[in-house]
Protein backbone atom coordinates (compact mmCIF):
# COMPACT_ATOMS: atom_id res chain seq x y z
CA UNK A 1 0.00 0.00 0.00
CA UNK A 2 2.79 2.11 0.90
CA UNK A 3 4.03 2.09 -2.85
CA UNK A 4 0.86 2.45 -4.38
CA UNK A 5 0.12 5.25 -2.29
CA UNK A 6 3.19 6.99 -1.24
CA UNK A 7 3.26 9.18 -5.01
CA UNK A 8 -0.38 10.01 -4.38
CA UNK A 9 0.53 11.32 -0.89
CA UNK A 10 3.38 13.37 -1.95
CA UNK A 11 1.47 14.75 -4.91
CA UNK A 12 -1.16 16.23 -2.02
CA UNK A 13 1.50 17.59 -0.39
CA UNK A 14 3.42 19.07 -2.70
CA UNK A 15 -0.35 20.54 -3.72
CA UNK A 16 -1.49 21.86 -1.17
CA UNK A 17 2.07 23.59 -0.12
CA UNK A 18 3.26 24.98 -2.83
CA UNK A 19 2.58 28.88 -2.96
CA UNK A 20 2.12 31.17 -5.83
CA UNK A 21 -0.75 31.13 -8.48
CA UNK A 22 -2.69 27.77 -9.17
CA UNK A 23 -0.80 26.89 -12.23
CA UNK A 24 2.69 26.91 -10.06
CA UNK A 25 0.88 24.11 -7.91
CA UNK A 26 -0.49 21.82 -10.54
CA UNK A 27 3.17 21.89 -12.03
CA UNK A 28 5.15 21.49 -8.69
CA UNK A 29 2.71 18.17 -7.82
CA UNK A 30 2.84 16.40 -11.13
CA UNK A 31 6.09 16.98 -11.01
CA UNK A 32 6.83 15.63 -7.31
CA UNK A 33 4.31 12.85 -8.62
CA UNK A 34 6.17 11.43 -11.70
CA UNK A 35 9.41 11.72 -9.41
CA UNK A 36 7.49 9.57 -6.39
CA UNK A 37 6.10 7.12 -8.93
CA UNK A 38 9.34 6.45 -10.51
CA UNK A 39 10.80 6.22 -6.80
CA UNK A 40 8.20 3.78 -6.04
CA UNK A 41 8.79 1.57 -8.64
CA UNK A 42 12.25 1.34 -7.84
CA UNK A 43 11.87 0.48 -4.63
CA UNK A 44 9.12 -2.19 -5.14
CA UNK A 45 11.91 -3.87 -7.74
CA UNK A 46 14.26 -3.81 -4.87
CA UNK A 47 12.15 -4.77 -2.14
CA UNK A 48 10.17 -7.01 -3.51
CA UNK A 49 12.05 -8.29 -6.53
CA UNK A 50 9.80 -7.67 -8.99
CA UNK A 51 7.03 -4.38 -10.47
CA UNK A 52 4.06 -5.55 -10.53
CA UNK A 53 2.22 -4.85 -14.14
CA UNK A 54 -0.16 -3.27 -12.49
CA UNK A 55 2.22 -0.30 -10.92
CA UNK A 56 4.08 -0.14 -14.32
CA UNK A 57 1.23 0.16 -16.14
CA UNK A 58 0.07 3.01 -14.10
CA UNK A 59 4.00 4.54 -13.55
CA UNK A 60 3.73 4.79 -17.40
CA UNK A 61 0.77 6.42 -17.63
CA UNK A 62 1.99 9.28 -14.80
CA UNK A 63 4.90 9.63 -16.37
CA UNK A 64 3.29 10.45 -19.70
CA UNK A 65 0.07 12.45 -18.67
CA UNK A 66 2.12 13.96 -15.76
CA UNK A 67 4.52 15.20 -19.28
CA UNK A 68 2.21 16.40 -20.82
CA UNK A 69 0.57 18.41 -18.02
CA UNK A 70 4.13 19.90 -17.30
CA UNK A 71 4.88 20.66 -21.10
CA UNK A 72 1.35 22.34 -22.03
CA UNK A 73 1.10 23.65 -18.45
CA UNK A 74 -2.47 22.39 -18.93
CA UNK A 75 -4.09 20.32 -15.86
CA UNK A 76 -6.38 18.13 -17.55
CA UNK A 77 -3.93 15.64 -18.76
CA UNK A 78 -2.98 14.78 -15.11
CA UNK A 79 -7.04 14.70 -14.83
CA UNK A 80 -7.72 12.47 -17.42
CA UNK A 81 -5.05 9.74 -16.27
CA UNK A 82 -7.05 8.47 -13.52
CA UNK A 83 -9.94 7.85 -16.08
CA UNK A 84 -7.46 5.86 -18.47
CA UNK A 85 -6.29 3.99 -15.55
CA UNK A 86 -9.43 2.98 -14.21
CA UNK A 87 -10.39 2.17 -17.95
CA UNK A 88 -7.94 -0.13 -18.56
CA UNK A 89 -7.91 -2.08 -14.98
CA UNK A 90 -11.77 -2.90 -15.65
CA UNK A 91 -11.08 -3.34 -19.53
CA UNK A 92 -8.04 -6.49 -18.22
CA UNK A 93 -10.15 -7.60 -15.85
CA UNK A 94 -13.31 -8.03 -18.24
CA UNK A 95 -11.46 -9.40 -20.46
CA UNK A 96 -10.10 -11.92 -18.04
CA UNK A 97 -13.25 -12.76 -16.44
CA UNK A 98 -14.85 -13.30 -20.59
CA UNK A 99 -11.67 -15.95 -21.47
CA UNK A 100 -11.57 -17.71 -18.11
CA UNK A 101 -7.84 -16.21 -16.61
CA UNK A 102 -8.01 -15.24 -13.40
CA UNK A 103 -6.03 -11.94 -13.87
CA UNK A 104 -6.72 -10.50 -10.12
CA UNK A 105 -5.69 -13.70 -8.75
CA UNK A 106 -1.93 -13.42 -10.24
CA UNK A 107 -1.78 -10.34 -9.18
CA UNK A 108 -3.24 -10.71 -5.23
CA UNK A 109 -3.10 -14.06 -4.76
CA UNK A 110 -0.85 -13.73 -1.75
CA UNK A 111 -3.62 -10.94 0.31
CA UNK A 112 -6.61 -13.02 -0.05
CA UNK A 113 -5.30 -16.82 0.47
CA UNK A 114 -7.30 -19.44 0.93
CA UNK A 115 -10.12 -17.67 -1.75
CA UNK A 116 -11.98 -20.39 -3.88
CA UNK A 117 -12.23 -20.11 -7.76
CA UNK A 118 -16.09 -19.18 -7.56
CA UNK A 119 -14.71 -16.03 -4.62
CA UNK A 120 -11.89 -14.68 -7.23
CA UNK A 121 -14.57 -14.56 -10.56
CA UNK A 122 -16.84 -12.57 -8.31
CA UNK A 123 -14.18 -9.88 -6.74
CA UNK A 124 -12.87 -9.79 -10.02
CA UNK A 125 -16.51 -8.86 -11.47
CA UNK A 126 -16.94 -6.35 -8.70
CA UNK A 127 -13.92 -4.59 -9.04
CA UNK A 128 -14.68 -4.36 -12.90
CA UNK A 129 -17.67 -2.44 -12.25
CA UNK A 130 -16.36 0.03 -9.43
CA UNK A 131 -13.48 0.95 -11.99
CA UNK A 132 -16.05 1.62 -14.52
CA UNK A 133 -18.13 3.44 -11.85
CA UNK A 134 -15.00 5.27 -10.98
CA UNK A 135 -13.72 6.26 -14.66
CA UNK A 136 -17.22 7.84 -15.30
CA UNK A 137 -17.04 9.46 -11.86
CA UNK A 138 -13.67 10.79 -12.13
CA UNK A 139 -14.83 12.13 -15.69
CA UNK A 140 -17.65 13.50 -14.18
CA UNK A 141 -16.22 15.74 -11.47
CA UNK A 142 -13.26 17.24 -13.77
CA UNK A 143 -15.05 18.00 -16.64
CA UNK A 144 -17.90 19.31 -14.40
CA UNK A 145 -16.07 21.83 -11.93
CA UNK A 146 -13.61 22.92 -14.85
CA UNK A 147 -16.60 24.27 -16.72
CA UNK A 148 -18.90 25.17 -14.13
CA UNK A 149 -15.82 26.90 -11.54
CA UNK A 150 -12.74 27.25 -14.01
CA UNK A 151 -9.35 25.89 -14.14
CA UNK A 152 -8.49 27.71 -10.54
CA UNK A 153 -11.63 25.97 -8.20
CA UNK A 154 -11.92 22.79 -10.49
CA UNK A 155 -8.21 21.60 -9.90
CA UNK A 156 -8.62 22.36 -6.13
CA UNK A 157 -11.90 20.53 -6.05
CA UNK A 158 -10.89 17.60 -8.21
CA UNK A 159 -7.56 17.27 -6.07
CA UNK A 160 -9.99 17.33 -2.65
CA UNK A 161 -12.02 14.70 -4.69
CA UNK A 162 -9.04 12.77 -5.02
CA UNK A 163 -8.45 12.48 -1.62
CA UNK A 164 -11.26 12.78 0.01
CA UNK A 165 -13.57 11.07 -2.33
CA UNK A 166 -11.70 9.07 -4.56
CA UNK A 167 -8.96 6.88 -1.86
CA UNK A 168 -11.71 6.70 0.52
CA UNK A 169 -14.31 4.92 -1.67
CA UNK A 170 -11.08 2.76 -2.80
CA UNK A 171 -10.57 1.28 0.84
CA UNK A 172 -14.74 1.46 2.01
CA UNK A 173 -15.07 -0.67 -1.40
CA UNK A 174 -12.93 -3.32 -0.88
CA UNK A 175 -13.57 -4.19 2.74
CA UNK A 176 -16.71 -3.86 1.87
CA UNK A 177 -16.12 -7.43 -0.42
CA UNK A 178 -14.77 -9.02 3.06
CA UNK A 179 -17.59 -10.46 4.32
CA UNK A 180 -18.47 -12.07 0.10
CA UNK A 181 -14.46 -13.34 0.42
CA UNK A 182 -15.06 -14.66 3.77
CA UNK A 183 -17.87 -16.99 2.30
CA UNK A 184 -15.84 -18.33 -0.39
CA UNK A 185 -12.62 -19.45 1.51
CA UNK A 186 -10.65 -15.94 2.75
CA UNK A 187 -8.46 -17.12 5.50
CA UNK A 188 -7.80 -14.32 7.57
CA UNK A 189 -4.10 -13.35 8.62
CA UNK A 190 -1.58 -10.39 8.84
CA UNK A 191 -1.46 -10.09 5.24
CA UNK A 192 -4.63 -11.13 4.05
CA UNK A 193 -6.36 -8.44 2.67
CA UNK A 194 -3.93 -5.77 2.64
CA UNK A 195 -3.07 -5.62 -1.06
CA UNK A 196 -5.29 -3.65 -3.18
CA UNK A 197 -5.44 -2.55 -6.46
CA UNK A 198 -4.16 1.03 -6.95
CA UNK A 199 -5.61 3.98 -6.49
CA UNK A 200 -5.87 5.94 -10.19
Amino acid sequence: MAIDYGPLAVFFAVNFLTPGVPIARVIAATTAFIVATVAAMIVSKVKAGHISPMLWMSGALIIVFGGLTIYFHDQRFIQMKPTIIYTMFAAILLFGLLTGRPLLQSLLESAYPGLTAQGWHKLTRNWVVFFVFMALLNEFVWRYTLAAWGKDAGWNFWVGFKLWGAIPLTLIFAFANIPMLLKHGLQTGDKAVTDLPPEG
